[in-house]
C-alpha cells in the first residue's frame, strides 16, 4: 500500500482519472481536488476529498460505485504500476498541483466529468471549460 499522504492521494487520483489525459487534463483533475478542499462544502484534506462517499453503516468501508471519484470505489484495485511512465507522470503533475506552481486553468471547478456521459447534476452546476475529455464545473456559492 502506498503511503497516505496529500502528494500520494493526489497521485493515485490524477492517475486513475487521468492517466490518458495530457499534462494540462492531469493538472486540471488535481486541481479539482485542490479547490474542494477549500471550499468548506466539501472536506478539508486532499486524501479525504478524493475518499469521500457513502460509507457501509459503522463502517469506513465505501458502497460500490458511491464515491465522489469512481476510481475510488469501483471494486478493481488502485495500486498503479509504479514503474509506469503513466505513474510518474502522475506523480510529477500532482505534486505541481499541490505546489501551486500553476494558475487554476478550471476557472474554481469542483466538478468535472467525462465527455461520455451526462449526470444529472451538471444542469446546477457552472460549466467553466472542457480539457481533453473533461468537462469541468464550478458549484457557485
Amino acid at each position: 500500500m502506498i503511503l497516505k499522504t496529500a502528494l500520494m492521494c493526489l497521485a493515485l487520483n490524477v492517475y486513475h482519472e487521468a492517466k490518458n489525459q495530457s499534462t494540462v487534463g492531469q493538472l486540471a483533475v488535481g486541481q479539482v481536488v485542490l479547490n474542494r478542499v477549500e471550499d468548506t462544502r466539501f472536506p478539508n484534506t486532499v486524501c479525504e476529498v478524493i475518499e469521500e462517499g457513502i460509507t457501509y453503516k459503522g463502517t469506513d468501508t465505501p458502497v460500490l460505485h458511491k464515491c465522489q471519484f469512481s476510481w475510488y470505489c469501483d471494486g478493481k484495485p488502485d495500486e498503479p504500476d509504479k514503474s509506469s511512465k503513466a505513474w510518474i507522470k502522475a506523480l510529477i503533475n500532482a505534486n505541481t498541483v499541490l505546489k501551486n506552481e500553476i494558475i487554476d486553468i478550471t476557472e474554481g471547478a469542483t466538478h468535472y466529468h467525462a465527455t461520455y456521459v451526462k449526470p444529472s447534476w451538471a444542469a446546477t452546476k457552472t460549466r467553466t471549460t472542457r480539457i481533453d475529455s473533461h468537462i469541468f464545473y464550478r458549484w457557485e456559492k
